[in-house]
């Protein structure tokens, strides 16, 4: 038995790519080299290959952008209206991803035209494009309320008010500062360092990191990451 009567299409992955830079959350776009829309704004995103799945094509697309494979990425939804690309007839996977911008090679950035834009300042991107930001911010905003995803976006050290500032940037909006200190270190997550970020003031603040550890046995024991109150 063979599949030749059946219709063909393209399969694709676009992936919506988070970061973070210590005040606002960003996307990276790039402009897109080829028509149709050559020049406009656009998801990173690649059609998938014979030999390999969609979460292996999302990995290589992100890889061959930012020059990182170990990160935070997360399957979305299945984006499939009829006219969504008016070259052909194509079904899109929508991915998410969570990186410390500082992370990222810049070299690879630049050879792609890729740039960061802040969340709130997107130029207009090609075909269903905003849609699937829009749908992964709704995503993020869910999930940074009961998971501590957030801590993908920041550095292995942070201050308590870089945490915040991240929240804030997620769910924009402004978060009580004494609430959300409150919140985070009764969870008992993080990991106060000796030593002090000295830029913003004379006094300095401590640096923490995140207990990932603590985190997953407290998780196996019930523990509930809840953001949801501040």
């Amino acid at each position: 038995m063979t599949y030749s009567n059946k219709d063909k299409f393209y399969l694709a992955v676009d992936c919506v790519i988070f970061g973070f830079d210590n005040d606002k959350l960003k996307l990276l776009l790039y402009k897109r080299d080829f028509e149709p829309q050559k020049g406009m704004w656009s998801l990173m995103g690649g059609f998938l290959r014979i030999n390999e799945t969609l979460d292996d094509a999302a990995y290589r697309v992100l890889a061959r952008i930012t020059g990182l494979r170990n990160v935070f990425l997360e399957q979305l939804s299945v984006f499939s209206n009829l006219d969504r690309d008016p070259a052909d007839r194509v079904i899109s996977i929508g991915y998410y991803a969570l990186i410390n911008i500082l992370d990222y090679d810049d070299r690879q950035l630049k050879q792609y035209g890729a740039q960061w834009f802040a969340i709130d300042e997107l130029p207009v991107l090609i075909f269903d494009h905003a849609e699937i930001v829009g749908k992964s911010l709704r995503r993020l905003k869910r999930k940074a309320k009961t998971q501590p995803i957030g801590f993908e976006l920041l550095p292995e050290n942070f201050t308590i008010t870089q945490l915040r500032n991240l929240y804030e940037a997620i769910y924009q909006r402004r978060i009580e500062p004494a609430n959300f200190r409150r919140k985070i270190m009764s969870m008992g997550l993080l990991n106060r360092l000796p030593i002090k970020d000295m830029n913003n003031s004379r006094k300095g603040a401590f640096l923490y990191s995140f207990n990932k550890e603590k985190y997953e046995i407290l998780t196996a024991k019930g523990f509930s990451f809840d953001l949801s109150g501040i």
